[in-house]
């Protein structure tokens, strides 16, 4: 009896065995092939729950996600010969499970060994007709697009892979070189400098040679003006002057000495030292003896 149970338990546990190894799972975020005997005889195996025979069928899966290879930092040389250090990285994905397999077994470092050299062979060609202002300003966007391109029916035909993008994450020049474009970039600031001084300058000067030409011709109008002004009040004045002494020429005397008295003695300290028979106190005199 426990012998036959041992038996049952054993076969039990073969059978359990058995179909654990018979099914299996490929995920939505994988691609797989199934192989007899090391030979393939399902090339694109769909996602979902599959059937294998167990000990004579084998499953190998890869991830059919977006892939990125980050390319290492490469220098090459512009139309001008300039050089150029490029980083760039690529995104692939699996297209033709069956070319993939065949051509990588399924490893994906595999397919970037084999993907890496012929981005960085047409990047190069790219380059090499190009200036640098137009790699790195101009035509960058055109050179990714341009390389996507080539590279995916590259990509297609060999690996069984689809190019999703390139990107160019960044383009600089060695240190040498650097420093050079550099230096001539401030000797090429220093000369558009030097040039803006000087026309600067010779605008200044032009606008201050204006300035003073117009503050003459202004100082010499206002002094005409106020000559011209200044003659007519003389006139006015000695015509009013003419008119007065005409009507009264005693009044106006008088007139004309109460003012220079009032000129003369506005302060109780004034002093003068004067003739007083002089004329200038003859309306005084004349005031003392009642006249």
């Amino acid at each position: 009896m426990n012998a036959r149970l041992a038996m049952f338990a054993a076969l039990g546990i073969l059978v359990l065995f058995v179909l654990s190894g018979s099914f299996y799972i490929i995920q939505e975020s994988e691609r797989g092939v199934k192989l007899q005997f090391g030979k393939v005889v399902n090339f694109d195996i769909k996602p979902g729950i599959h059937f294998k025979i167990p000990m004579i069928q084998l499953v190998k899966k890869f991830d059919g996600r977006v892939q990125v290879v980050d390319a290492q930092p490469n220098e090459f040389l512009t139309a001008e010969k300039k050089r150029l250090i490029v980083d760039s990285f690529i995104m692939w994905k699996i297209k033709d499970v069956e070319r993939y397999y065949i051509r990588t077994q399924g490893d994906a470092r595999v397919a970037q060994m084999l993907l890496l050299p012929r981005a960085e062979d047409s990047l190069k060609s790219k380059i090499a007709v190009l200036t640098l202002e137009q790699v790195i300003a101009d035509q960058r966007g055109k050179i990714m697009e341009d390389l996507q391109f080539e590279l995916d029916k590259i990509a297609d035909q060999e690996l069984g892979i689809e190019i999703v993008d390139i990107r160019i994450k960044k383009v600089e020049l060695p240190e040498d070189v650097t420093e050079e474009v550099y230096r001539r970039m401030r000797a090429e600031r220093s000369r558009d400098a030097a040039e803006h001084r000087s026309k600067g300058r010779e605008v200044a000067e032009g606008i201050r040679a204006d300035a003073d030409r117009q503050e003459r011709i202004l100082l010499a109008e206002a002094y005409r003006d106020a000559e011209k002004t200044r003659g007519e009040g003389d006139a006015t004045a000695a015509n009013t002057y003419a008119t007065a002494y005409n009507k009264d020429p005693k009044f106006y005397e008088f007139y004309r000495s109460l003012g220079a008295y009032k000129a003369s003695f506005g302060s109780k300290a004034d002093i003068m030292v004067i003739d007083p028979k002089s004329e200038f106190f003859d309306y005084m005199n004349k005031a003392r003896g009642g006249q």
